[in-house]
């Protein structure tokens, strides 16, 4: 199987989850959707039942969410809502909600009024002080109430077994993301920034252990290849997710290549394993706990601006001549840590630019000739 038809086979799946959906259910599984992000979904697998991770959507307007939402929530968040209430997420058999942030915690709650009658609403709270035994025992409590809330669901108990077994199947998925990314930066000629982003956009929609053997078969394919002499712009992206096409395909017009990515539904996502061996579930929590450089997670080490060091380090490492940084508008977090952010990218001699987008946007002329501004000065 060739590298195109690959490509093409995951752009797919990420244009069209609800088919995706669909099919699952036709084929008689049970599937759990999950709210953003750093959800357990490895307790969805063992438990026989497919993750569907919602990161809002590019293609719907808000509604009916505007009953439950504040002016001033995500999109992300709204959009999430909108599709559980008209219909397009019916046939979910359960949702998961974290609350990783300041909007996210009521609209955890939002969901749970909203869907009360309709679907079974997990609530997973993350502590932030992850790291000490007190935090890691929190976070294995919170993970066994989702257990508990899943074998309900499935009718199936999942035992520790299941849960090592589930672990290596997400640990392999990560892996193969990872070695994705870095083959889509030496192969940046095959792998464009829209084709780049429908590879790890697949993921959150296909079943892991299927999502992992096609995108093994294209490592595969990519490494065989020469590496490309690329002749046009590399950049780092960030943010928290920018999954557009008609937003990407304006890098891929500009001849801009992605080098790598700080995103926090791509590369972000599958930084970190969990350990196969030993008790399942606190691997699973050390798991949350090693998760380092992320805007919306205490750092005990804030003051030493750990996250700038690392995103500029990334950049440099990755070959790319600067950073594109997709600002998600109304997301406090991100706003607040933007002037630490831009400290560390100046001390480093990294240019970038700042780009506000929300999966509300359907004119891209400023963003377009922002990044060909910026494309001309790299």
């Amino acid at each position: 199987m060739n590298t195109e038809v690959l490509l093409n086979e995951f752009k797919e799946y990420s244009e069209h989850p609800y088919r995706v959906l669909t099919e699952y259910k036709k084929q008689g599984k049970k599937v759990i959707g999950v709210l953003p992000y750093y959800a357990p979904v490895e307790l969805v697998v063992a438990a026989g039942m497919v993750p569907m991770t919602i990161w809002g959507s590019n293609k719907k307007t808000i509604s009916a969410a505007k009953e439950y939402c504040a002016t001033f929530y995500c999109t992300i968040a709204q959009l999430a809502l909108e599709m559980l209430l008209d219909g397009t997420l019916d046939q979910l058999d359960g949702i998961i909600t974290p609350t990783i942030c300041d909007t996210l915690r009521p609209m955890s709650q939002n969901i749970r009024v909203a869907m009360s009658d309709k679907l079974p609403c997990i609530f997973l709270a993350h502590p932030q002080h992850r790291k000490p035994s007190f935090g890691l025992q929190f976070t294995c409590d919170q993970y066994m109430h989702v257990k508990a809330e899943l074998e309900k669901i499935s009718g199936k108990a999942i035992t520790d077994d299941d849960l090592r077994g589930a672990i290596k199947v997400m640990n392999r998925s990560r892996k193969a993301r990872r070695d994705f990314v870095k083959l889509a930066n030496d192969h940046c000629d095959v792998v464009s920034a829209v084709n780049r982003s429908a590879v790890l956009r697949s993921a959150w929609f296909m079943e892991p252990e299927v999502f992992s053997e096609k995108l093994e078969a294209l490592n595969a394919e990519l490494a065989a290849l020469p590496v490309c002499d690329w002749k046009g712009k590399k950049v780092v992206t960030s943010g928290i997710v920018c999954d557009n096409p008609n937003l990407l395909q304006i890098f891929d017009d500009n001849k801009i290549a992605i080098a790598a990515d700080d995103v926090a539904q791509e590369s972000r996502a599958f930084r970190v394993d969990a350990a196969e061996t030993g008790d399942p579930m606190m691997a699973l929590a050390q798991q949350f706990a090693d998760q380092d450089y992320e805007v919306l997670l205490y750092d005990e080490k804030s003051a030493e601006n750990r996250r700038g060091e690392h995103v500029a380090k990334l950049v440099k490492d990755s070959g790319a001549q600067g950073l594109v940084l997709f600002m998600q508008q109304f997301c406090d977090p991100e706003e607040m840590e933007y002037p630490y952010l831009k400290k560390a990218l100046d001390d480093a001699g990294i240019p970038h630019i700042k780009l506000g987008v929300d999966q509300q946007m359907r004119d891209f002329g400023q963003a377009s000739t922002a990044i060909q501004a910026f494309c001309d000065v790299l």
